[in-house]
């Protein structure tokens, strides 16, 4: 990993009228050659993130900057750097793919035709028709050629593979990974948790505003932790054995104890053997597990 590319201080965003921040105090880094996911659901902030972010809107308080330049201060230099692609996207319906690459070109300058052509090629688009003919999925392709074209240092990405079939996921993913290995900073907003696991070296949650957790994906050994699924003869013992701290507890739902090991199998089997078990099963953790914990009121 490189130098911070993406450096946001107590960014807080607060509408009119409304009692709670739509964004509150969040801090948050992303190093060039970092894939960062920022998972939550609806509502949660995501979007008035990336909006702060291309100085879309202006933040209550709190600072970012990207690439060392302040995004509401140096927002014309800011914007030199970065690729973006928006949750809603919105493209000329009358143009066709290649006249907005050539417009978009000459605002950047430094777009490699060699480059493009290959994303072309690599993502089957049509840019020979005009956007408003093109099916949801082909739109969303075009969207992303023009964010990934210039090979920017940072990539800021709102709910990117949104339309596109698996195997040109998979296509989007590989551009990613490539745009990381060559330095830039991606910043990904997504609700798709497998997505995450897949493509990102870290990820943040946000709730209500709060960025509530960060975990490293990639080298996170947390993910090659087994879970264990324990059924034991009622609530009463279930509640005892989630109230120990041998193990850390995911959930307890009536009989039911959902864990994972906080230092050894063995230990964790140990403080076991102390319960009537009725059923036992085990798995790996996932993303989605994580993800549940943190929005385990149905948020």
């Amino acid at each position: 990993m490189g130098d911070t590319s993406i450096d946001i201080q107590k960014l807080t965003k607060r509408y009119p009228g409304s009692q709670t921040p739509a964004l509150d105090k969040l801090t948050l880094h992303v190093q060039a050659g970092e894939v960062y996911g920022f998972l939550g659901a609806n509502g949660a902030g995501k979007t008035t993130t990336i909006r702060l972010l291309l100085n879309f809107i202006q933040p209550t308080s709190g600072k970012a900057s990207i690439m060392g330049k302040d995004v509401v201060a140096d927002t014309v230099t800011v914007k030199k750097h970065v690729g973006y692609l928006s949750g809603e996207i919105a493209l000329w319906p009358k143009v066709t793919g290649n006249e907005m690459f050539s417009y978009l070109g000459k605002l950047q300058s430094q777009v490699k035709t060699d480059y493009l052509a290959e994303l072309i090629r690599r993502f089957e688009a049509d840019p020979e028709k005009p956007i408003g003919e093109l099916s949801k999925g082909n739109r969303q392709k075009i969207g992303i050629i023009q964010a990934l074209m210039h090979q920017p240092d940072v990539l800021i990405l709102d709910e990117p593979t949104s339309g596109l079939d698996p195997l040109m996921q998979e296509v989007f993913y590989s551009c990613v990974r490539e745009a990381a290995q060559r330095g830039a900073a991606v910043f990904v907003s997504s609700h798709n948790l497998a997505e995450a696991q897949r493509m990102c070296d870290r990820v943040g949650i946000i709730k209500h505003g709060r960025l509530i957790h960060e975990q490293d994906i990639k080298d996170d050994e947390a993910f090659g932790v087994p879970v264990f699924r324990v059924v034991l003869k009622n609530e009463a013992a279930a509640k005892k054995l989630a109230a120990q701290s041998v193990t850390k507890v995911i959930s307890q739902e009536g009989p039911v104890v959902t864990l994972q090991p906080k230092t050894s199998i063995a230990t964790a089997l140990k403080e076991l053997s102390h319960y009537d078990i009725a059923g036992f099963t085990t798995q790996q953790l996932n993303l989605e597990d994580e993800f549940l914990e943190y929005y385990g009121d149905g948020a």
